[in-house]
């Protein structure tokens, strides 16, 4: 325990510099004083006698650690004449959100899914009560037409609703949400999910007993009861080649999938991974603050996987906690324009490529997916000259050729 705090106590020191936070002499009673305090008192430490009083105390002697190595990471970084930390080219900057006041912050996007986002609510609320946990939902809005803004406003007066006049993108949305977050953890949640009696507290208290944790989800579940899988490594050069495309559909049983997808282990037991799927992630205010918010220039999909990479590379544990369940009802926003969700889809695809493997790479995995939907027009076409389910082949062609002509090129910054 100590060591994994002392661990934990360097990688805050970086952030606090990286950020550009220096401290004042105030500091160093004030913050121990604060984090003895909320142990304590606020996290009810209190009620395990004398163990309880050796965590409080253990944990504010770490937040004073924590401090005192920022003060000496700054007056190397004065001598060296660099004064900060900088982040990469590229990368989107360490953000310092508002003081934690609350135990969690469940931040959900929504478009045009009104009823998903009152069940999802339902839910969520559930789940808070059954955990003891303080907490604070904010639902964003991205310019539904279908009365979303309204009924929310309406069932659940307590969310704090932030209403978009244009669809800013998953990523900007969520975005918007975790900088009102007053939460020491923040919940993505997508509204087409339900939480499952004490899924939130579990999520909050793996972070809570495990420091170099940075990101915490849990095991996802079709509503038919089956195990979606969401685990996942990061794509190597092969993966965006085969992963969703016309070759995945005729090679399912590779070894470059097998290693994307996790198949050499059980989706029962708690492990380290690369990413999870987005639909529900758990993440600690201090991950959020060290690598920064979301790439807005991922408009739709693969965000959390450059995400958690991005949360990795600055130190930072993912893992996946099956005893925590979450039900979803996959794509139910992108799946209303089945041709925008294949360019959204493939466009993010490049994107990725081009953060991890560089731009020639990108620029290879662009062309093959543009000669992918040419070999799905062809296929398809075939199909419908044998007379199989033309209305279908139709529909498919179409959407193929919109991708096409698409050029996988994001529309927008």
């Amino acid at each position: 325990f100590l060591a994994k705090q002392a661990r934990y106590a360097r990688i805050r020191a970086e952030t606090l510099v990286r950020q550009g936070r220096r401290p004042r002499r105030r500091t160093y009673l004030g913050q121990p004083a604060r984090e003895l305090w909320r142990r304590f008192v606020t996290l009810q430490g209190y009620r395990d006698g004398s163990v309880g009083l050796f965590l409080a105390i253990a944990m504010a002697w770490h937040e004073l650690h924590t401090w005192l190595l920022a003060r000496r990471l700054w007056r190397a970084a004065d001598r060296n004449g660099t004064g900060r930390r900088d982040v990469p080219a590229g990368w989107p900057a360490g953000v310092e959100l508002p003081e934690a006041s609350l135990d969690l912050s469940v931040v959900i996007v929504s478009y045009n899914v009104r009823e998903h986002v009152l069940g999802c609510l339902e839910t969520v609320y559930a789940s808070l009560r059954g955990s003891g946990l303080r907490g604070q939902v904010i639902v964003v809005d991205n310019a539904s037409s279908d009365g979303t803004v309204e009924a929310v406003r309406a069932a659940f007066p307590g969310v704090e609703v932030i209403a978009n006049r244009e669809n800013r993108g998953f990523a900007a949305a969520n975005n918007q949400g975790i900088r009102r977050a007053r939460g020491r953890v923040v919940v993505l949640l997508n509204p087409d999910t339900r939480v499952a009696s004490d899924a939130l507290g579990r999520l909050v208290r793996y972070l809570d007993e495990n420091p170099a944790v940075g990101v915490v989800g849990p095991r996802l579940v079709y509503p038919d009861g089956r195990t979606q899988p969401s685990r996942r490594r990061f794509p190597t050069l092969l993966t965006g080649f085969l992963e969703s495309t016309v070759v995945q559909d005729y090679w399912r049983d590779n070894r470059v999938l097998r290693r994307y997808y996790v198949a050499d282990r059980s989706d029962d037991e708690t492990q380290e991974v690369d990413w999870l799927v987005g639909a529900c992630l758990a993440v600690r205010r201090e991950a959020i603050e060290t690598a920064g918010l979301l790439d807005e220039r991922f408009f739709l999909y693969s965000e959390e996987v450059e995400w958690c990479w991005r949360i990795r590379r600055a130190g930072w544990r993912v893992v996946y906690l099956p005893e925590a369940t979450i039900y979803h009802h996959e794509s139910a926003s992108a799946g209303q324009e089945p041709a925008a969700r294949q360019i959204a889809f493939d466009t993010a695809k490049v994107q990725l490529y081009r953060r991890l493997h560089g731009r020639p790479a990108a620029e290879i995995l662009r062309a093959f997916l543009l000669v992918n939907y040419l070999a799905r027009i062809a296929i398809e076409g075939s199909k419908w000259l044998l007379g199989h389910k033309r209305a279908l082949r139709r529909e498919r062609i179409a959407r193929y050729w919109r991708a096409f002509g698409s050029g996988l090129r994001p529309t927008r910054p």
